[in-house]
């Protein structure tokens, strides 16, 4: 009364908090503002909408009696306080007060409706020791603690159509289990769950599916075509290098190869490199380094080719890789049907190597195991 005559909250503020009890309208006048620090040494308070009490009373005050998991009617409960049917803090107690909840009926004494609760779990577990105890809250189960969470057991409803019987949650197993819920959410209702991981009703284990086997197929296949077309363009490229004459004097060579060196990534030199049998030591900083002092070593006819490797790879980076080794190819006169060939052979007959070798390594294995 006095916030309101005070102008420091409104009407509906004032009518939403009268119907608390005395010891709740403290907390609620405190749930209709906030505070704002912003800009100001002193903060100051900021009152909220009405609708912001009434989420704050529905959570934290009004609790529908329908859906507490307890027997309204047992005075015996919690004796000290009795039925809920004769309770004056229950709204259908004063209808004409709590009018706007219409015909559902609701506890406004929290503390109270909890400790009904407690006492009710305490009386199932008494009565029933062999139940199981969950949490509706996800996490990692205590230590010495007989809570299981969430994330470690499948609840077991009842299906409501043949669609939902094919689904993991509406199967029952013979792990299915009665539990309590004892923690977060819903504390007090008793409901079907399975808790055993190796269940192999709620728990299967994956099997690879003909969809995954075809595309598993299809990328071995896509793999194997890089890998042959990969071996093929190095293929064609060391052969148009052989056939690159000598003509320019070294300085003439070692300038222009320099500069073109200049313009790859550290991964096509490694391979222009690799074409030529160098490969990079830990202590020698660098492929490029490495490589540099090759180059100021090479004779004249070496550079030349490497000339021409670096600018079809260069190209390649820049154009169609397939497009620059063929005109490459057709300039040097070199068959690449023939290298694509024998390259696919190569492959084939390293296939057929590994798919002849298996057999031999299972009974190996099996004996292994048996032993």
């Amino acid at each position: 009364m006095d916030a309101f005559y005070r102008e420091e909250i409104g009407v509906g503020h004032a009518l939403l908090l009268a119907k608390l009890q005395p010891d709740q309208q403290e907390q609620a006048l405190s749930a209709c503002f906030r505070e704002d620090w912003s800009g100001a040494s002193k903060n100051r308070r900021i009152l909220l909408p009405v609708r912001n009490l009434q989420q704050w009373i529905e959570q934290n005050v009004m609790l529908i009696l329908k859906d507490a998991p307890f027997n309204k009617r047992d005075a015996q409960l919690v004796p000290a306080a009795g039925s809920c049917v004769d309770c004056p803090k229950r709204t259908g107690h004063n209808k004409l007060l709590f009018s706007d909840l219409g015909k559902q009926d609701a506890c406004t004494d929290p503390t109270c409706h909890q400790n009904k609760v407690n006492a009710h779990v305490a009386q199932i577990i008494a009565a029933k020791p062999q139940l199981v105890q969950i949490s509706t809250a996800y996490g990692v189960q205590k230590e010495g603690s007989p809570v299981i969470p969430r994330n470690k057991y499948t609840e077991v409803r009842k299906p409501a159509s043949k669609e939902e019987a094919k689904r993991l949650e509406f199967k029952v197993c013979k792990y299915t289990a009665e539990a309590i819920i004892t923690e977060s959410s819903g504390v007090g209702t008793v409901h079907k769950v399975c808790a055993n991981p190796s269940c192999p009703v709620h728990h299967p284990k994956p099997q690879a599916s003909r969809d995954d086997e075809k595309w598993k197929a299809e990328q071995e296949k896509q793999r194997k075509e890089q890998a042959i077309a990969n071996t093929t363009g190095l293929r064609v490229l060391a052969a148009v290098s052989a056939a690159v004459p000598v003509r320019l004097m070294k300085r003439d060579l070692l300038f222009i190869l320099e500069k073109l060196v200049s313009l790859m990534d550290e991964r096509r030199i490694e391979t222009l490199a690799r074409q030529h049998g160098i490969r990079q030591k830990r202590d020698d900083g660098g492929i490029a380094k490495t490589f540099s002092a090759f180059l100021r070593r090479a004779d004249e006819g070496t550079l030349s080719r490497l000339m021409v490797e670096a600018i079809i790879m260069l190209a390649a980076a820049r154009m169609n890789p397939a497009s620059v080794l063929r005109d490459a190819a057709n300039t040097y006169n070199v068959d690449t049907d023939a290298i694509a060939l024998k390259v696919k052979r190569e492959f084939a007959a390293k296939e057929k190597a590994k798919k002849e070798a298996r057999p031999h390594s299972e009974p190996a294995t099996k004996a292994k195991k048996a032993a």
